[in-house]
Formats: C-alpha cells, sequence, structure tokens
C-alpha cells in the first residue's frame, strides 16, 4: 500500500475534515478572485508577485550598497507594498485581495492541523533522573542576562538545594571549563549553570565528558538551549525543580574542532561582522557598514562547505546546528523540538546578486538556499583561520573546521513541571492532504 494512502487509513476524523476544510477554504480563495475580480484576478496575483520580487530584491540592494543607492532601496522596500494596496484600492480591488488573502491564511492555518498528527514523536523521551544528586555544583555569572543571578536570588535558592555555588567575577578572567573539572574531581555529581548559551555548552562538554548530569538555568539573555529544553524562561529559579523533581532528557552534542556548542556554529558574514571590534558598541552602524563588501565577497574569507556529497561554494554565510531546527520560515530557522536525532541541520545562503535574493521567495527550492542534514561537515576556506561565531560567541578557528554530532552525550535533568515545547509546524505536503480529504 502506498506510504500516504496508508497513512490516511490511519487518520482521525477530525484530520479529514480539517484537510476537507482546508481545500474548501482554498477554493473560496480562487472563488471570490474570479468572481469579484475576473480577469482582473491575474493582473491582481502578477502585480503581487512582482511587488515580492521587488520587495526582496530592493532588501538586498540596501543591505549591499552604500551610500544614496542604499537609502533609494530601502525608499522601494517601503513603497513597493503601498504602491500594491494603492493600485488595488484604486481599482477596488482591495477588499477582493484580503478577503482572498484572509481564506487563504485559513486553509493554510487547516492544513497544518489536519497533518500535524503525521509528527507522533515529535517529543523527546523522558527518563528518571536517578540516582539523585549529593553533591550537585552550579557555575553561575552574575552579570549575565542583566543581572538574572542577583534578581532571582538563584545563588540562595540553590544552595538550599544542597548545591554548591560558584560565582563569577572579578577583574580576572575564569575559564569556566577548569572550574568545572576542578568541581568534578573534587565529588560533585552534577554540574549546573547560570549563564548564557556559550557557559552552557562549555560546562555541558564537561558533563558529557564524565557522564554527569546537567542542569540549565536559563539566565542567560536570549536563553535558547533552555527554550529548545522547554524551560521556563520568565523565571530562572523555577528550573532549580530538577534537583526536586526532575526527568532526564538525552541530549545530542553538536562538536566543532573538539569544541562542544549546544546551538549552532555559524560562517561567514554574521561571524564577520561579530569579530569586528566595533560590533559591540554599535552593532547596527557595524553590521551596516561590512555587509557590502562581505555580499560582494571582497571581505572575509572565500568559504566552501562539503556534506555527505553535497558541495556549497562560495556562500555568504552557514549555519551548523546541533539538530536541525524547524521549518517556520524561509531558512527553517524556527525551533528545534528534539535535540536527539542525532544529525546536524546545515543551511547555506548564497545570495551575491538581486536576482539571487528574489529568488528567495521560493524557500527552500531557492537556488541561493541550501537545507540539508548530516553527521559531519567540512567548511573550508582559503584563510588559515576564520571566525566563527560558536552559540553566540564569537572565536578564531584554524581551517578545516570539522562540525559533527555526538549523539545522546548529554545527559540533562528538567522540571517535570516546566512549559514544554509546542509542536512543530508540519510541512504543507498537498498529496497527503488529498489522500486525507478523500479518505
Amino acid at each position: 500500500m502506498h506510504r500516504s494512502t496508508q497513512r490516511a487509513s490511519e487518520s482521525t476524523p477530525a484530520q479529514r475534515w480539517l484537510a476537507r476544510l482546508s481545500f474548501a477554504l482554498a477554493a473560496l480563495a480562487i472563488v471570490i478572485l474570479v468572481v469579484f475580480a475576473g480577469l482582473k484576478s491575474l493582473a491582481m496575483l502578477a502585480v503581487g508577485l512582482a511587488a515580492a520580487v521587488v520587495t526582496l530584491a530592493a532588501a538586498f540592494f540596501f543591505l549591499s550598497q552604500r551610500g544614496i543607492r542604499r537609502w533609494l532601496a530601502l525608499a522601494v522596500f517601503v513603497l513597493a507594498p503601498i504602491a500594491v494596496i494603492v493600485v488595488y484600492a484604486f481599482r477596488d480591488l482591495l477588499w477582493v485581495a484580503i478577503a482572498a488573502a484572509v481564506a487563504w491564511l485559513l486553509a493554510s492555518i487547516t492544513a497544518r492541523q489536519a497533518l500535524t498528527a503525521d509528527q507522533p514523536d515529535w517529543r523527546m523521551p523522558e527518563h528518571p533522573a536517578q540516582p539523585p544528586a549529593r553533591h550537585p555544583y552550579f557555575i553561575m555569572n552574575p552579570k549575565s542576562g542583566g543581572g538574572k543571578v542577583e534578581k532571582f536570588d538563584l545563588k540562595r535558592k540553590a544552595e538550599e538545594l544542597g548545591a554548591e555555588v560558584f560565582l563569577l567575577g572579578g577583574p580576572e578572567h575564569v575559564d569556566v571549563a577548569d572550574v568545572a573539572r576542578a568541581a568534578v574531581a573534587n565529588g560533585a555529581d552534577l554540574l549546573g549553570v547560570a549563564g548564557g548559551d556559550g557557559t552552557q555548552a562549555l560546562v555541558a562538554g564537561i558533563a558529557a565528558e564524565h557522564g554527569l548530569p546537567f542542569v540549565v538555568i536559563s539566565a542567560g539573555t536570549r536563553n535558547h538551549f533552555a527554550l529548545d529544553l522547554g524551560l521556563d524562561r520568565e523565571d530562572p529559579s523555577a528550573c532549580l525543580g530538577a534537583l526536586r523533581d526532575g526527568v532526564e532528557l538525552r541530549v545530542d552534542l553538536g562538536v566543532i574542532n573538539g569544541q562542544t556548542f549546544v546551538n549552532n556554529a555559524s560562517f561567514g558574514a554574521y561571524a564577520e561582522i561579530v569579530e569586528s571590534p566595533a560590533y559591540r558598541d554599535d552593532k547596527r552602524n557595524t553590521t551596516l557598514n561590512l555587509l557590502p563588501d562581505l555580499l560582494h565577497g571582497q571581505g572575509g574569507a572565500k568559504l566552501s562547505a562539503q556534506a555527505d556529497g553535497t558541495r556549497i561554494e562560495a556562500p555568504q554565510a552557514v549555519l551548523v546546528a546541533n539538530n536541525p531546527y524547524g521549518t517556520g520560515d524561509i531558512a527553517g530557522l524556527g525551533r528545534r523540538v528534539r535535540l536527539d536525532r542525532g544529525v546536524l541541520g546545515v543551511v547555506g545562503v548564497t545570495v551575491s546578486t538581486a536576482r539571487q535574493a528574489a529568488g528567495l521567495i521560493r524557500g527552500r527550492r531557492s537556488s541561493g538556499l541550501t537545507v540539508l542534514t548530516t553527521k559531519q561537515v567540512e567548511i573550508d576556506a582559503d584563510a588559515a583561520e576564520i571566525p566563527v561565531g560558536v552559540d553566540g560567541e564569537a572565536i578564531s578557528l584554524s581551517t578545516p573546521v570539522i562540525c559533527t554530532i555526538s549523539p545522546a552525550a548529554l545527559r540533562v535533568w528538567v522540571p517535570r513541571d516546566r512549559p514544554g515545547v509546542t509542536p512543530p509546524k508540519s510541512p504543507l505536503n498537498w498529496t497527503r492532504l488529498r489522500h486525507l480529504a478523500l479518505r
């Protein structure tokens, strides 16, 4: 039996009716255009598509040019959508466009809802958090996240649970990996971090090396790792519930030239910009000043990437993620609902012309976008060293840079009661949807 047909036979009545509703709404969008716009509907679609292409091309020119050309491109970027609205309104078609767009949006929503049940294994398995930790050890950065350690009284709350706490601070640089190794040597049987993702990754590597459980406290600025673990980012102290009533998640770790990372490693434009000394004091202007040369290949190293027979030549940017991100946007950079798939997610962007930028409207089918999963990727360059952003920290690494995945390397303890991770968006598979609707 064909796989789509077999899955359709296993579907629920709710799925089937949602699939039928999605087709009905899509048909309604077409009917609205044809009945109320007639032959003008073709012109409406052409104008809308042309505006989208022009807008993307203008965005590329804004980022890749300087001086008057940049600001002219910005004007086009702003005015193109406005011009479409004016044209539709002048032709008394604005309400038609809005109604058709709403119907199509609802069709997409119901289609995704119908297909959501096709992903029954989207949650990471939970295991008992045993045996209880007798000597938990936490490293906390008081400056991280604007002072969340003090704001949420994390040191006292951790100590009340029997943990030993090491506070980072003072004028001298502290190697947190050395601190973690010393703690293990002194009998620590659990390691935890209240700080940014870069610090989390360093200590997580030590915990994985010794097979110890690891606790993430969401006291950083963005807390991407905590988000993908389903932890509470509003109240970091809630993460300490892992010591009272926790469960264990077995999580993969990314490895880049021997160094662990929990989120991603970025190469190319972003890494070059972050490495600039001026970036810390003036992020916006530094980015706008450096991007034109980087996009035209006149600044930074020329990169190439190789993975499983796929080669990406001269990309402006490459992102290597510890497990692939979701498919919620053009590059698939949403959230990671699972961190235990045992693969890296790789996204390469090659956009050196306005035509390639406009082509991104095709999403993953764009020639300027490469999205794949692999267990190892090699990034090479025409330079002996290149800047890399590893979990938000700018470092320099010798080429070639090798990224691999270490499956189930980290035992992460999380509270049993936590916000959790939202279900992933299902990709729109119209063949599967048709089988559901006709079942």
